[in-house]
């Protein structure tokens, strides 16, 4: 198993009210399948990809039913209370506080002061990701927020960030575009980005963090999500980083899929802050 650094990114689950539903869309567009329900843990069920744990899926917790379906990510700790208390001191809100789940681990959910969820997992057995960046498997992260400087100062706070600023250049396309990578103490690979909210987000729209899975073919994934009910958000388009688009399942959760085997263009320039 993958054992993560102290901030990066190591689950991630959705609640969804109908469960066996969102098991049939992800099982054909990502290609997962999901083991038993824990009816100890709330029918906590697994999604597995080529037989590694890469996701979860549960139904809401009682009195949550009315609450929309959206995917969580979550972040490694080695001390989910301590956690808790950087979390409250750097102005974000606690949705739960630290619970521990059997000998699995300790979780938390939470939300940075300009809106965005999020949980953290000190892991027990459950140690998180078996696989990232392969195909069925979670890749990347970004935070969408209203409120940059919000959410830099929060996160670079809560988990000892590391920030670089994105360089758009001459590009017409990224005029006025607001991102930024973070990366955790003593590893250069970032490990999430953060990306401001425009007026081409609707109002309504809550700040949200968009989780992306590697799909082999990111067409084919789109045309499979549309045929089975899910909505295209944006995209598909060519990146650097991969040929990615963005996406809603039926049930109204947000998420992205990326095929990094077709890469176009020169990678942007960062510049330390």
């Amino acid at each position: 198993m993958t054992d993560f650094p102290e901030g990066a990114p190591c689950w991630a689950d959705a609640m969804f009210k109908d469960v066996e539903g969102a098991k049939r869309f992800y099982g054909e567009v990502l290609g997962w399948t999901f083991g038993e329900a824990s009816s100890e843990y709330g029918n906590y069920t697994q999604a597995y990809a080529d037989g590694k744990a890469v996701a979860a899926v549960v139904p809401p917790m009682p009195g949550g039913e009315d609450m929309p379906s959206a995917w969580c990510l979550y972040f490694a700790t080695s001390d989910a209370a301590a956690t808790a208390e950087k979390i409250k001191a750097a102005g974000g809100n606690l949705l739960m506080e630290p619970m521990r789940v059997g000998d699995f681990g300790t979780m938390l959910l939470a939300q940075e002061p300009s809106g965005a969820v999020f949980g953290c997992w000190q892991p027990g057995l459950h140690r998180g990701f078996e696989k990232v960046g392969e195909n069925g498997a979670y890749a990347w992260a970004e935070v969408f927020t209203r409120d940059p400087g919000k959410a830099d100062g929060f996160l670079k706070a809560v988990f000892g960030y590391s920030g670089q600023k994105m360089e758009t250049g001459e590009d017409p396309d990224a005029a006025g575009m607001d991102f930024k990578v973070f990366s955790v103490p003593g590893h250069e690979q970032p490990v999430l980005g953060r990306m401001r909210m425009g007026e081409e987000f609707p109002p309504e729209v809550p700040p949200y963090v968009q989780l992306y899975f590697t799909v082999p073919d990111c067409d084919a994934a789109v045309k499979k999500a549309k045929d089975l009910g899910g909505a295209l958000h944006f995209g598909p388009m060519d990146s650097p980083f991969g040929r990615f688009a963005a996406l809603a399942d039926p049930q109204g959760a947000a998420f992205a899929v990326i095929d990094m085997s077709s890469t176009s263009g020169e990678m942007p320039q960062l510049t330390d802050e």
